[in-house]
């Protein structure tokens, strides 16, 4: 089977198989309105994957984003971020002109405070020459996408106009009458905040369309997308709102238990997320319905999905609520192999590789080779002096996603920079070379990934163009200054493009 013969149905990989992509967020693209977003510049970019010869774009989660702008604290596992609605595809589709806005200067880099207000206004006034006749075309389109979407795109709306409602506080500190779901004053608020509820929809049914649009785009030039779904959902969501009895969560509705992991190498204390953990005895009684809908809603946008901590699936780190730190945790069995089972009963496959970093246990391993799910190295985890690192490539075998390093690192050339004494020898004695200039490290760090048994090498587009830390996505554990990293179009026209076909060509991972 050639990699263009290989169905959209995706994991595990064919023994055979070898190709490669790039994991760049959609946020980072270049842009004129401040942020990337699905419209001229995403087009663009999936020609660059082609005409490198890479088969695969990964993004992080597509959702909309709440608390510090996070992508794995959405506001609806199903709804899509507004903010990724394109300006000039809206123009294109005669819902905006282009005096019905002023122009604005923005950072190079992602500047929220700026983009939020922005993209709300033109999506406001999309809506309002729509109600106002614009494309009345579409009248019938966007009825259907409301009907088919009901049973997450109800409460959604509700939950997004009662949140600027009461000025986007958390939904808790709402009247109990909102918190406790009483169905009189849902239907009451429903009527009140009617165009509201309208406006919250129709972004969703614009960005809808223009992802829809996307996805055939590349599929088309034999471009695949890979999705992110969070294990946990935020405490702050319509997830948890509409549906509190899939969540262990106290007679007052706030979370028994949060999620985070013990404590380990990193962290003396562990780590405390602060996520609404899953009550999956109520997810087994309805035989994972809101699970298996929820990964339908994101395959209805990508080709396949990286399962963001995997290990969840086979046990979570339960911490009672109010603890200080994650010390206080203890291990809570996951769904296990009955879920993948539902799910593969209902999807037919299982189009998944697996995030399985961190604190893993042996059944975690059984879980995810029981299903023949892909897991996932990163390089820059290799060098810690232990010669049966999995994360060293001679341990690799074909069935694996393995990258330089993800948005939770840093850069490869930011982190090399920062290995001091015997860290950095072991990545020179690897590459079995002498010591030399930085940015010769990154290069050499991608040839070896691309070189390995792993189905699927992938990097970020920062270890394409060899960039330091200063182009970092996310920095773990930081409060503030994440998720804002943003290339332009000088970057996308480098010659390091070239570079990558031609490495791509003689990995044999050519699409």
């Amino acid at each position: 089977m050639s990699n263009n013969d290989w169905p959209l149905s995706l994991p595990p990989f064919p023994p055979d198989y070898r190709a490669s992509g790039l994991l760049l967020h959609v946020t980072s693209l270049p842009s004129a309105y401040g942020i990337g977003d699905v419209g001229p510049s995403a087009f663009d970019w999936i020609d660059q994957l082609q005409e490198a010869g890479q088969s695969w774009w990964q993004a992080l989660p597509l959702g909309p984003t709440g608390y510090g702008n996070s992508p794995y604290q959405p506001l609806s596992s199903f709804a899509g971020n507004e903010l990724l609605v394109s300006p000039e595809s809206l123009i294109e589709d005669g819902l905006l002109r282009a005096d019905d806005y002023s122009h604005h200067s923005f950072s190079r880099a992602v500047d929220y405070d700026a983009v939020i207000p922005f993209k709300r206004q033109l999506l406001e006034t999309a809506w309002t020459n729509f109600k106002h006749g614009a494309r009345r075309d579409l009248r019938v389109a966007f009825d259907e996408f409301r009907h088919a979407e009901a049973h997450w795109l109800d409460d959604y709306g509700l939950f997004r106009a009662l949140k600027f409602k009461y000025s986007g506080s958390y939904y808790l500190e709402w009247p109990a009458e909102f918190v406790q779901r009483v169905p009189a004053a849902l239907t009451r608020a429903r009527g009140e905040l009617s165009d509201r509820i309208e406006q919250v929809c129709f972004a969703q049914f614009l960005l809808f369309q223009q992802g829809e649009r996307l996805k055939k785009y590349a599929n088309e030039r034999g471009v695949r997308l890979i999705g992110d779904l969070p294990f946990f959902v935020s405490p702050d969501s319509s997830d948890v709102w509409a549906n509190p009895d899939l969540f262990l969560l106290d007679d007052h509705l706030h979370p028994s238990f949060v999620g985070g992991v013990p404590p380990d190498y990193f962290s003396a204390d562990g780590q405390l997320w602060g996520n609404p953990v899953y009550d999956w005895e109520a997810h087994q009684r309805t035989g994972f319905r809101w699970c298996i809908d929820r990964v339908r809603a994101l395959l209805s946008h990508v080709d396949a999905i990286r399962l963001d901590h995997f290990r969840g699936f086979a046990a979570a780190w339960h911490v009672p609520a109010g603890a200080s730190t994650a010390k206080a945790g203890h291990w809570v069995p996951g769904p296990g192999a009955e879920f993948f089972s539902a799910v593969r009963k209902e999807l037919g496959g299982l189009p998944f590789f697996a995030e399985d970093l961190g604190v893993i246990t042996p059944d975690v391993c059984e879980l995810r080779d029981q299903f023949h799910i892909p897991g996932t190295r990163v390089l820059q985890f290799a060098f810690d002096g232990n010669p049966e690192n999995p994360h060293l490539p001679q341990h690799y075998v074909s069935n694996l996603v393995a990258y330089t390093g993800t948005h939770d690192n840093n850069t490869t050339r930011g982190w090399f920079e920062k290995l001091q004494g015997q860290s950095r020898q072991r990545v020179w004695k690897y590459l079995n070379r002498r010591e030399g200039d930085s940015r010769e490290v990154t290069t050499a760090l991608m040839q070896t990934v691309w070189s390995s048994a792993a189905a699927l090498a992938m990097a970020p587009l920062q270890d394409v163009l060899n960039l330091g830390g200063e182009a970092r996505m996310n920095l773990p554990g930081r409060v503030g200054g994440n998720w804002h990293w943003r290339c332009n179009e000088e970057m996308l026209s480098a010659p390091a493009f070239e570079q990558l076909r031609d490495l791509t060509q003689a990995t044999n991972r050519w699409r």
